[in-house]
Parts: structure tokens; C-alpha cells; sequence
């Protein structure tokens, strides 16, 4: 099936719930189509769905960094971070998502969730533990209907009011709240639930009756939850755009509570924001600062070092980038950061490149490159050669002549590659083909050598390298004689090893009309001449007798 197949497949698997072949047919859609973001969205869906979270978060960053601008794969993505329970994170998402798409529904109502924090739970994670430490609680652990009843309210606090009736969910859940226990139900050694037990009033309240007592609060957690009302409000005046009314509620939430770095973080967005990238970054270090004093979570100094590389892209400055970029992956390490990271070092070497870019400096050290040449000192020409490629990369001739060194040095491969350079720079450049026609007769390759040296008389239109060209050819005809003249068995198997490892060669041996020409020639040799008149025949036995697959003595 083709990869849209596989992905509408995979849609009606995940309409049916059925979660885990979706994410198959969804990965086999990928396989087809690596860059379609639809299918990392589909499958970051069906992890979720299967509380797969991490997974979920892959595919997530996957869809975001294929597709920046649709609001669908932050949607994805912070529906991961909040099931990891990282909400700051994933508000954060979600505001990224309404900056393209500010009136998408979806990406509202998650905000509106995340925002509201994480859900309370009635029975903590350890609630087990502590009745199993209660000796009036312990028994009930012997039953398994107890030990579900408890599960269920933990995976669902809306549990607790349809179990509240069982004697022993209130039991633990005054003990939850009060600390103290009286059991209602009458706690024995191995209680079974199915043997009735004398009703008796309860001696503590029932949960409903327990009146709220008001607690009074220091001024110091009336400052901080003013601060987090005004944090949040500059975090709507931010999703507004409205820039400056937001810096006015995070400077007040600041001055309630100078503890808090996720308000200067926040700040420090806004101030990007408006391009006071100089100020963006003060406010993200004091952030730093006060996030070690107080140890918050390390994702917070991650983000705070990240935004500090943002604005010294902004700024170009990318040593200063790359720095902050890297400081920002020791503390936490996503996948964002790491392209961004990847992206300022690219962005460094091809700044660099045009920096040192200069085609007055290039002539003149290829200048030097050629009058070391003539002195024979190859070595130091081959540096100088370097050097006019490093001012002038573009430059054909001094590709060609640092070609030149290499052969003298020996270094045939590294002299084909700059032969190859060169002529792609310039497929005219004929001294180039003659360069390369030299390694390849070196290196005792006599058809490459020969068709290069016919590609170089094709291009010589003046015919002022006619002779020099000929030359090579004519010694390159004599050698193939010599092979096939020689007859040895040495030769034969050498000439065979090589053919084997050309690609050209081989085509023509394992296509079935040569191989029926050739079987036809050796029974009769006269049909040869004839087959000799089909040009492409001729070229290919003048090939196979170039490599000294056939012999003419």
C-alpha cells in the first residue's frame, strides 16, 4: 500500500480505539513518507491515547520541527508534556501554538487545563503504604474488593463518592484527612467482607460534617498568590500581543514575589518579543541566578540558557550563541535546542567562509602554489593551492593545479577528486580531463583513461591540447597491447580482477545480447565483423579489449 493507504488505515484503527495498530500502520506510513508531519501527529495521537506519553512527545517534536506553523503539532505536543506532568512546559507549547493560530479552539481549551494545574488527588500515590503502616487499617488489605475500591478512587477522585458508603473507604479517608483512625466497620485480624457487622454510630464525624476551619495566611503567601495573579495575567496580555501591558504585570508580580524565576522567564520572552535582545538576555542571567538560589527545576535554567542563544542569534553573535546553546543542553537536553544548536554552528562555518572569501588573495597564493610547483617542492604547493581554495572555492584552475601536486606526490585519489571538482566547476576546463586522463593510466585504469582523453578532444574545439592528448592515448593503446599481447596468466587473472570492479565492464558482460555476440564469435569469428558494424557493439568489444577482457592475439 502507499503511505496515504497506510495513514487512512490507520485513522479508521484509531477511530476504533484500536491504538496500538494504528501506531503500526501509522509507522509503516512513515517508512513511505519520512517527511509527511501528519503521520508523526496521527502516531503522537495514538501514544497518547495509550498513556505512552514519551513516545508521544517524539513524535510531537517531529511534527513541530517538519511543520513550525501548524497549530495541531504544539496541540500534540503539549498534550504529551502535560500527561508527563510537566504543565509549565506544556503552557508553554501552547502558547507557541497560539502565536500562529491565536483563535484555535483546541490549543485554547488545553491552555485553559494545563493553566489549572495538575488534578488534585483524595489518596496520595503512597496511600497503600501508610494504611498498610495503620494496625487499625492493615486488615483491610486482605481484601482484595478493598484494595480495587481504593485503586479507583486514586485513578479517579469522582470514585470516592460512589465507594464512600463502604465503611472502610471512610475509614481511610478520615484518616487521610484527620490522621486519626476509628474504624466504623470494626477492623478484626482476617475480616471477611461478606459476614454482617453490628451497625454502631460512628464516633467521629462523617467527611461531610467536618466543618472548614480558615486558616490564616502569612503575608508572605498573600504576596505570592497576588504574584501568580498577576504572572498570569501578563501571560494573557502576552498571547494578546499586547507586549507592554504584560511587562507591567510581570515587573508587579516580580515586586510581590522576587523568588519566582519562571516570572523573569516570562519577561524575558516579552522582551524578544519587542527585539531588546540585550535586555532579554540580563533579565533571562538574573533568572539563572535566582533559579540556583532557590533550585528550581533544571527545565527552567535550560529554557532561561536557551533564550540567551536566541537572542545572540538575534544579535549575531554565534560563538556566543553556540555557548549558551550548549550550556542549555547540559541542564536539559530537547530535541529543539539541539537542532538550534546545530543550525548556529552551520550558520558560524559559512560566515566564516565568506569572511575569508576573497578572489585577489586566492590568485596569489595560487601563484605561489605555482612557482613552488616548478621547484619541485610539492608539498608546500599543495598548502598554497589549499589556500587559494580556502580564499576562492569557486575557482577551477586551482583545483586542477593542486591536482597536479597529488600526482606528483602519488596521492591519486586525492588528485581524481580535485580532476572531478574542477570539472564541475567548469566542464570545458580540458586540462582537467587531461589530469585525470594521467591518474587513471597510473593507475592502470586504460578504459577510463581512454574515454576521458576522447571527452577532452571534444571540448579542445582550438585543438591546442590536441597532441598532449594524443600522446596519452597512443601510450595508453600501447599498454592494453602489451596486456593482451602478454598472454601470461598473471596478466588475465589482473585484468579480470579489475573488470569485476568496474561497473561499466560488467554491464556489458552480463547484458545478454553481448553475451550471445560474443558466444557467436568464438564458434565463428567472421560473425564478429558483421556484429562490428553496430556502432554500439563496436564500442563495447573496443571497451572489454581496453580492459583486457578480450584479447586480439
Amino acid at each position: 500500500m502507499s503511505a496515504e493507504e497506510y495513514k487512512s488505515q490507520g485513522n479508521k484503527s484509531f477511530a476504533a480505539k484500536d491504538y496500538d495498530k494504528a501506531i503500526e500502520l501509522f509507522t509503516k506510513a512513515i517508512e513511505l513518507d519520512p517527511s509527511n508531519h501528519v503521520l508523526y501527529s496521527n502516531r503522537s495521537a495514538s501514544y497518547a491515547s495509550l498513556k505512552k506519553y514519551d513516545k508521544a512527545l517524539e513524535d510531537a517534536n517531529k511534527t513541530v520541527e517538519l511543520k513550525k506553523d501548524w497549530a495541531k503539532g504544539y496541540s500534540r505536543k503539549g498534550a504529551a508534556l502535560h500527561g508527563l506532568g510537566k504543565y509549565e512546559e506544556a503552557r508553554e507549547i501552547y502558547q507557541e501554538g497560539l502565536r500562529y493560530e491565536p483563535n484555535n479552539a483546541q490549543l485554547k481549551k488545553a491552555l485553559e487545563e494545563v493553566e489549572s494545574g495538575p488534578p488534585t488527588k483524595i489518596f496520595p500515590d503512597d496511600v497503600l503504604v501508610k494504611i498498610a503502616l495503620n494496625p487499625q487499617l492493615r486488615p483491610y488489605l486482605d481484601q482484595p474488593d478493598f484494595v480495587e475500591k481504593i485503586q479507583a478512587i486514586q485513578n479517579d477522585s469522582k470514585q470516592l463518592n460512589t465507594h464512600l458508603q463502604d465503611p472502610r473507604i471512610r475509614d481511610v479517608f478520615m484518616f487521610i484527612l484527620t490522621g486519626a483512625t476509628n474504624p466504623s466497620s470494626g477492623s478484626r485480624e482476617s475480616p471477611e467482607p461478606e459476614e454482617p457487622t453490628p451497625k454502631k454510630p460512628d464516633p467521629e464525624p462523617q467527611a461531610r460534617d467536618i466543618p472548614e476551619v480558615p486558616v490564616e495566611k502569612s503575608e508572605e503567601e498573600l504576596n505570592k498568590e497576588a504574584a501568580n495573579k498577576e504572572k498570569e495575567l501578563g501571560n494573557a496580555a502576552y498571547k494578546k500581543r499586547e507586549f507592554e501591558e504584560a511587562l507591567k504585570h510581570y515587573d508587579k508580580a516580580w515586586e510581590l514575589d522576587n523568588t519566582n524565576a519562571s516570572i523573569l522567564t516570562n519577561k524575558a520572552a516579552v522582551l524578544f518579543e519587542q527585539e531588546k535582545y540585550e535586555e532579554c538576555i540580563k533579565v533571562c542571567e538574573e533568572a539563572i541566578d535566582v533559579g540556583r538560589e532557590y533550585r528550581v527545576d533544571f527545565k527552567l535554567i535550560a529554557r532561561a540558557y536557551g533564550r540567551i542563544g536566541n537572542a545572540y542569534i538575534k544579535l549575531e553573535r554565534l560563538d556566543d550563541a553556540i555557548k549558551y546553546y550548549q550550556k542549555s543542553l547540559t541542564e536539559h537536553r530537547t530535541p529543539d535546542t539541539l537542532k538550534k544548536l546545530n543550525d548556529a554552528q552551520k550558520l558560524k562555518v559559512k560566515k566564516e567562509k565568506e569572511a575569508y572569501f576573497n578572489p585577489g588573495l586566492s590568485d596569489k597564493a595560487r601563484e605561489e602554489g605555482n612557482e613552488l610547483f616548478k621547484k619541485n617542492d610539492f608539498v608546500k604547493a599543495v598548502t598554497s593551492y589549499t589556500e587559494a581554495i580556502k580564499r576562492n572555492e569557486k575557482d577551477p584552475k586551482a583545483y586542477s593545479n593542486r591536482a597536479a601536486c597529488y600526482t606528483k606526490l602519488m596521492a591519486y585519489p586525492e588528485a581524481l577528486k580535485d580532476c572531478e571538482t574542477c570539472i564541475s566547476l567548469d566542464p570545458s576546463f580540458v586540462k582537467a580531463y587531461i589530469r585525470k586522463a594521467a591518474v587513471e593510466f597510473l593507475k592502470k585504469e586504460y578504459t577510463k583513461c581512454l574515454e576521458t582523453c576522447e571527452i577532452a578532444l571534444k571540448h579542445d574545439e582550438d585543438g591546442q591540447h590536441a597532441v598532449e592528448i594524443n600522446k596519452q592515448m597512443a601510450k595508453c593503446r600501447e599498454a592494453i597491447w602489451q596486456s593482451n599481447s602478454s598472454g601470461s596468466q598473471e596478466s588475465t587473472e589482473e585484468a579480470l580482477k579489475k573488470a569485476a570492479s568496474d561497473p561499466e565492464i560488467m554491464r556489458i558482460l552480463q547484458d545478454p545480447v553481448m553475451q550471445q555476440i560474443l558466444k557467436q564469435s568464438q564458434d565463428d569469428p567472421r560473425a564478429l565483423k558483421e556484429h562490428l558494424k553496430n556502432p554500439i557493439v563496436a564500442a563495447n568489444i573496443q571497451k572489454l579489449i581496453n580492459a583486457g577482457v578480450l584479447r586480439t592475439n
